[in-house]
Order: C-alpha cells, then sequence, then structure tokens
C-alpha cells in the first residue's frame, strides 16, 4: 500500500503544549493508565492526581534530545555543568542553595558534568550500533499527529519517524538483557499500537515499529527490536476494548478500581 510519508502530517510543536492538550485528546498514557485502573485515569485526568517530574524521567528527555535532535538542538536546550565553590574549586552540589539560585538564572534545564558524560556515552552506545543508526536518519523527532481514533479525538508524539523503518522509539534501561520483559511489564506494545493506529488514520496504513533501547550505565550496550505485525494487531485489539470501556466509563461517570469482586488465589 502506498502511503503519505509526507513529514508535514506531523505538527512540530513544545512538549508543554502537546501535553496541555490532554483534556482535549487521548494519549497512550492516558489509555495506559485507563487499562490499569479507569479510577486512576479519572483522579489523573480530573487533576486530582499530578504526575511528578523526576531526575531520572529530566535525564531521559535529555538523552532523547541529545540522541535523535542532535548536539546542536540538545545544546539550545541544556547547559551543562555548575557554579564552582570558590573554597573547595569543585562544583557545587545539585541540592545547594548556589547551585539552585545559578541553575534559575540560567533559562535552560541543567545537566551536571557526570549526567553528560552518561548522555555521550549512551549516545555514542545508539550512533555505532550498525542498524540503530540508520533507524534516525532522515526522519522527524517528537512529531505530534492528531486524528479520531476508535471514536475519540487522540494525539501522539513519538521520539521518533522514518518513511522506512516508520515509528521508532527509544527506551534506555538497566540491562538490556531484560528490555523484552520490561516491555512487556510496561506495556511499550501497546504504547506503539495506538502510536500505530492513530498515524494510520493520517496516513493511510500501517508503518512498522522498532524499538531503539540503550542501557544507562555499563557497559552503555544498545539493540534494536522490530516489534511483529501480529503482536501489534493483538495490543491494539485489546486497546480498542479500553477504549470501548472508557467511553462507556465517559458515559455513566462511573470509575472503577478494577478491584471490587472477589479474586481467587490459587497459583504458587
Amino acid at each position: 500500500m502506498d502511503m503519505d510519508y509526507d513529514l508535514n502530517i506531523f505538527v512540530c510543536e513544545s512538549a508543554e503544549y502537546y501535553h496541555a492538550q490532554a483534556n482535549k485528546f487521548l494519549s497512550s498514557h492516558q489509555l495506559a493508565d485507563f487499562r490499569k485502573c479507569p479510577y486512576l485515569y479519572w483522579k489523573k485526568h480530573s487533576g486530582l492526581i499530578k504526575d511528578n517530574d523526576s531526575p531520572a524521567y529530566a535525564l531521559g528527555r535529555a538523552a532523547h534530545t541529545l540522541i535523535l535532535e542532535g548536539q546542536a538542538v540538545f545544546e539550545q536546550d541544556y547547559v551543562v555543568g555548575g557554579p564552582i565553590n570558590p573554597s573547595t574549586g569543585k562544583p557545587y552540589g545539585t541540592s545547594t542553595k548556589a547551585f539552585a539560585e545559578w541553575a534559575a538564572g540560567i533559562g535552560k534545564a541543567v545537566i551536571t558534568t557526570e549526567e553528560s558524560l552518561k548522555l555521550e556515552l549512551m549516545e555514542q552506545a545508539v550512533l555505532m550500533h550498525p542498524k540503530a543508526s540508520d533507524l534516525i536518519m532522515d526522519g522527524v523527532a517528537e512529531g505530534v499527529c492528531r486524528a479520531d481514533y476508535g471514536g475519540l479525538p487522540c494525539q501522539i508524539r513519538p521520539d521518533y519517524f522514518q518513511p522506512v523503518y516508520g515509528i521508532i522509539d527509544l527506551k534506555r534501561c538497566d540491562d538490556l538483557t531484560w528490555f523484552e520483559a520490561d516491555a512487556r511489564r510496561f506495556g511499550y506494545l501497546h504504547q506503539m499500537a495506538f502510536y500505530r493506529a492513530v498515524l494510520r488514520e493520517v496516513a493511510g496504513g500501517n508503518y512498522p515499529v522498532h524499538f531503539i533501547a540503550v542501557e544507562k550505565k555499563e557497559p552503555y550496550r544498545a539493540g534494536v527490536w522490530k516489534a511483529a505485525e501480529s503482536a501489534l494487531d493483538f495490543a491494539e485489539a485489546e486497546n480498542l476494548e479500553a477504549i470501548e470501556r472508557l467511553k462507556y466509563c465517559q458515559k455513566n461517570q462511573t470509575w472503577p478500581t478494577g478491584y471490587e469482586q472477589i479474586r481467587v488465589f490459587d497459583t504458587l
């Protein structure tokens, strides 16, 4: 099938603006919350639970910027280093008042020298991989696409889109050996099935899905996985079932936890 892979199908907008549209458009993370617990989805959607940022998430965003968008964009968004304590000749700790005041005046996100080294090692691992570098060439990073899917307005922001290799998702992990187990645990296939489906509504057909996984500690290995079409189809079917339940919950304003009934614990 011929598909429109004009990169103009993606909108360029900030992450802040994209996330601000969460009350209008269903995202893969919102759907994941609903699959886990409708009551959790409702509390987050109502603003009763806030998604807390963390140093790990912040470093993950920095890794995505450096690896997928390059050094020039990274330098636009981040500054590396910190103020030096004149009495010791060493940088102030990130938890000190001096560091906080310095960072507040920079106007950019701050990455410590130690964190910068880790980011560079992750970037090198991806770029030196015989396949991974091809996946993130001549495409668009962090492009936004919106369409109606399953009867609801939805939005996606894939890490990277490449016309030949399709949707590329970059994941950091502790140990590449267990990446496939992590993918099952955290619902990566459901996330990518949602991306694929929303993109299909715009482009007219299914694109392939690839994962690039890179370790965030020594030895900083990188690997590439192609998601099987059958696995994505199965995950999409479960996503559509969840969307139907979501529409029912919205209509009836009922938000169960999923644990209302007695369960049988019969395994060792």
